[in-house]
């Protein structure tokens, strides 16, 4: 089987711009977006919190999403954070529009226009359930989950397996620290994630033929490694419904289906977990899932990538290039897994 350093010497050779940099950085030509961004940050700033200081309280969620359609976030002025500038970008940001418009969110249905439909999607009560091998098995409310952590906003990229990509400014906190308040015992060498289960809301549930509810898992050490982020809030305001609300999962280094959305409970398990679309369908959708050019899908390859909204096609990058962070995690796996790795 390839050993890592073959793969990855594969990539290098298969193009210059595949090379993993040590850290990205952008041009001043790439940075017309970001004053926009800057304005936007300081209008919420101003606004946007004043405006959520008077809700209160939070209800039960309706069945026929009547509520859910027009409830505020109760988690409004946790946004805008202040941005972590040790996460920078090689390309523009994507739009807005193009990020909130253009999901994957099956729960809701399989067409890229679901944004609407996700509205149905209540916000509160929402609770998180930590369970397995922890110190103790507990659950707790997504705002008081929130109260114990701080935020702050990153600048990812998102690389889909369907070979499509964005450039995002995702809001949120180290997944590290929720394994910090999980205290899970030695023996956990997994976290398990499950999304929502509510078929009267999500309607894409209904769909029988898929193994609901979606569950995704990472070994304790992508947990715990340091671009590992649980997101809240996406351009400066709490994340948008059909971007996965209240909480989701960004693992920036593996294909987007990998950042499970919406989700419900956390467990820590000595077994790895069978994730939703490997159970679907394991040849083509993996457990690891780690982005590689020259590791193919079965029906189309890997080696570029078009970004939404330009449909400008790029050379895909190892690990999403991110590399440098993650490459270590997977040292003398190869010999065990191979390209599996990828996939």
């Amino acid at each position: 089987m390839a050993t890592l350093a073959k793969i990855q010497k594969k990539s290098r050779t298969r193009s210059p711009q595949a090379v993993v940099p040590p850290r990205w950085r952008m041009s001043e030509s790439e940075a017309t977006d970001e004053s926009v961004w800057l304005k936007r940050r300081a209008l919420m700033q101003g606004g946007l919190i004043a405006g959520v200081a008077g809700a209160a309280g939070v209800t039960a969620p309706f069945a026929d999403g009547a509520r859910a359609a027009t409830e505020e976030d109760p988690s409004a002025h946790l946004h805008p954070a202040p941005r972590n500038e040790a996460y920078v970008l090689d390309r523009p940001l994507t739009t807005e529009e193009d990020a909130t418009q253009y999901n994957n969110f099956y729960e809701f249905g399989s067409s890229k226009t679901i944004h609407e439909k996700a509205q149905k999607l209540y916000l509160r009560p929402w609770d998180i359930e930590i369970t397995g091998l922890v110190k103790n098995p507990r659950t707790i409310g997504v705002d008081e989950l929130f109260s114990q952590v701080s935020f702050e906003e990153r600048l990812y990229r998102l690389r889909c397996v369907e070979a499509w990509a964005m450039a995002l400014p995702w809001t949120g906190f180290p997944m590290r620290d929720l394994v910090a308040l999980a205290e899970p015992l030695g023996s956990a060498k997994y976290v398990k994630m499950t999304t929502l289960e509510d078929p009267k809301v999500m309607r894409g549930q209904k769909a029988v033929w898929y193994p609901w509810p979606y569950i995704e898992g990472l070994t304790m050490d992508e947990a715990m490694n340091e671009l590992a982020f649980m997101v809240t809030g996406l351009y400066g305001k709490p994340l948008p419904k059909q971007n996965g609300s209240p909480l989701r999962l960004v693992v920036p280094w593996k294909y987007g289906f990998k950042s499970i959305k919406s989700i419900v409970s956390f467990e820590f398990t000595e077994e790895r977990p069978v994730s939703f679309w490997e159970e679907v369908q394991g040849k083509e959708y993996g457990f690891w899932a780690n982005v590689n050019p020259v590791v193919p899908h079965p029906r189309w390859s890997q080696a570029s990538e078009r970004m939404i909204g330009s449909n400008e096609r790029r050379d895909t990058l190892l690990f999403n290039g991110y590399g440098e962070e993650v490459a270590h995690l997977y040292a003398g796996l190869e010999d065990e897994f191979g390209d599996l790795l990828y996939r």
